[in-house]
């Protein structure tokens, strides 16, 4: 799935390969899409992976999995459930896992619905940013699942194969910019920490919007240890209605004042 010769965890469209990176192509805003829990209910798909894992193998079993789940996570910074089946094998061939069975669980990953976890007007969002400038998925995961689910849930059609899948988004920004240069960018994620991660990187010329949907945004520790967000919606959904040239007007204008205040010693 992903073209040889680029870095781990990158995927671009052949279509796309010549555009993104020709400075004189510079956009005048791009748009970085986040997927889990942004366009995507992701706390669905895990749900559903739950539901399944306790009623066909057992609590024993599905305990087991998501303990090894948890471990990776807060080892790699990312959710890999497939590596956590893998690791579960290791553990099977050692006799310290319940049942051998659940290796089945891969291909309900690999084939699951993924378009029908699409939060309403998700696609209409990408085509309604699309207008005034180019819309790139941006998000972090595994090498596997990840593009599978970006695939299978047309997302990467709707995005024009302008997709990013990294391990740590927010550490990637000089990689996202060498590929889609722009004036300024907007970045619409679940998740305040990436938000707030990625402003400081790009301060002015980045312009965050935060739509309060799945577990992360409404975990209440977050929302105390983070700065809001230039833009709090509730739904995806939204931005369908969002007066986009009013932000961008809005943010050219904070980009200027801000520029004017570091080449005066003014704060701004």
């Amino acid at each position: 799935m992903s073209p040889k010769g680029r870095p781990e965890g990158e995927y671009r469209s052949a279509q796309h390969e010549g555009s993104p990176v020709n400075p004189r192509g510079r956009s005048d805003a791009v748009f970085l899409l986040d997927v889990d829990n942004t366009l995507l209910d992701n706390d669905q798909v895990v749900s559903d992976l739950r539901g399944r894992l306790e009623s066909e193998f057992g609590a024993a079993s599905a305990g087991r999995y998501w303990t090894i789940f948890e471990m990776l996570r807060s080892n790699l910074g990312y959710a890999d459930y497939l590596g956590a089946l893998q690791r579960y094998r290791s553990d099977a061939e050692r006799g310290d896992a319940q049942d051998l069975r659940l290796l089945l669980m891969s291909s309900f990953l690999v084939d699951y619905p993924f378009a029908e976890c699409l939060f309403p007007r998700a696609l209409e969002v990408i085509a309604h940013l699309d207008r005034f400038g180019p819309t790139v998925i941006l998000s972090d995961g595994d090498v596997v699942l990840q593009p599978r689910k970006v695939q299978r849930s047309g997302l990467w059609d709707a995005a024009g194969g302008r997709v990013l899948i990294y391990i740590h988004k927010e550490q990637m920004l000089d990689a996202v910019q060498r590929l889609y240069p722009a004036h300024h960018y907007v970045v619409v994620d679940d998740k305040l920490q990436v938000l707030t991660a990625m402003k400081e990187v790009l301060q002015e010329r980045l312009t965050t919007v935060f739509p309060r949907q799945g577990h992360y945004a409404l975990d209440p520790l977050n929302l105390a240890r983070y700065p809001s967000a230039d833009f709090t919606i509730e739904h995806i959904g939204d931005l369908v209605d969002f007066d986009v040239p009013r932000l961008l007007e809005a943010a050219g204008a904070a980009g200027a004042a801000g520029a004017a205040a570091r080449a005066t010693g003014v704060p701004g």
